[in-house]
């Protein structure tokens, strides 16, 4: 299980409150990434608001319009419209809005799972360690696309059900990587003052060991939004995600699969939303790595 995620939580020491904001403010990566972030958090809440058209009403008459950089375009439709007549400029917005939906609901639902049993194996050890690394290894066993394809395939592809599903099956880097920083910050001299002075075991996890390996689970956090981004995207392409008329990304490029030879635009303006978005998220993780870690990490 080692090999999923590389961490020594150790490492992993608080920085100065001075020192850390100097590091962000010097991480291009991680300011880049910040700012796409939060413009896609920005675009996706004012999507109501700055969209020409509703993502949901049809124009038979007005079908696959190309974008205005196209001789044939129009600043009606900036983006063009899809093969229904819907404008995909509005449609875009929206998705902004599903996609960020079902990347922090997963991360949230996972995140609380996997962060539970780590904590627990991490520092109770014995037993309980055994039991949870005997979930963890079970869990592991099961690939995530095929249970979600099979899970998604019998229940249904409402937004719920993705969400729950994903949340559901993705848990494991959380548990792996809170057990392995849990176990080397239990014996810590902070951790043993705590004990002494008599605070309860749920005190010192929540109050003593919990924020002091919260760097790694912000770095999980984000590699797990990314990953449920892309796994929802993959299930609406394969017609088990979301499902229409949800302007889901993914169900977007489902969509215009068949009209890639003639209308590029159809995949290319929703392919490069979702890329931009998992980029950002995935730019910011490594940054929050980089600023968390050790001086002695370049």
């Amino acid at each position: 299980m080692s090999d999923i995620v590389q961490t020594n939580p150790v490492a992993a020491a608080v920085v100065p409150p001075s020192r850390f904001k100097r590091r962000v403010l010097r991480h291009k990566g991680l300011m880049i990434g910040s700012i796409i972030f939060a413009v896609i958090v920005l675009v996706a809440l004012l999507a109501p608001f700055i969209s020409p058209h509703d993502p949901y009403a049809q124009d038979l008459n007005n079908r696959l319009v190309p974008p205005v950089w196209y001789e044939r375009g129009s600043w009606l439709n900036p983006f063009g419209t899809d093969n229904l007549g819907r404008d995909y400029l509005s449609r875009t917005l929206y998705g902004a809005q599903i996609s960020l939906l079902i990347g922090i609901s997963v991360m949230l639902i996972s995140g609380t799972i996997g962060t539970a049993l780590g904590l627990a194996a991490g520092y109770f050890g014995g037993r309980i360690d055994l039991v949870v690394t005997f979930i963890i290894t079970t869990r592991l066993a099961l690939p995530v696309v095929l249970v979600a394809l099979a899970v998604v395939a019998m229940v249904g592809g409402t937004l719920f059900i993705v969400i729950a599903v994903l949340g559901l099956l993705k848990w494991d880097r959380f548990a792996v990587v809170m057990r392995s920083a849990t176990q080397q910050v239990r014996s810590l001299d902070f951790v043993e003052a705590a004990r002494a002075s008599g605070a309860s075991q749920l005190r010192i996890i929540l109050r003593e060991v919990l924020p002091n390996v919260m760097p790694h689970l912000i770095v999980v956090g984000t590699v797990e939004a990314a990953s449920a981004i892309l796994l929802e995207a993959a299930l609406s392409f394969l017609g088990l995600g979301v499902q229409p008329p949800l302007p889901s990304w993914g169900l977007m490029i489902s969509e215009a699969k068949n009209f890639m030879f003639f209308s590029f635009w159809l995949i290319a303006i929703p392919g490069a939303a979702l890329a931009l978005l998992v980029l950002s998220i995935n730019m910011m993780g490594d940054g929050l790595r980089d600023v968390t870690a050790p001086d002695s990490r370049s």
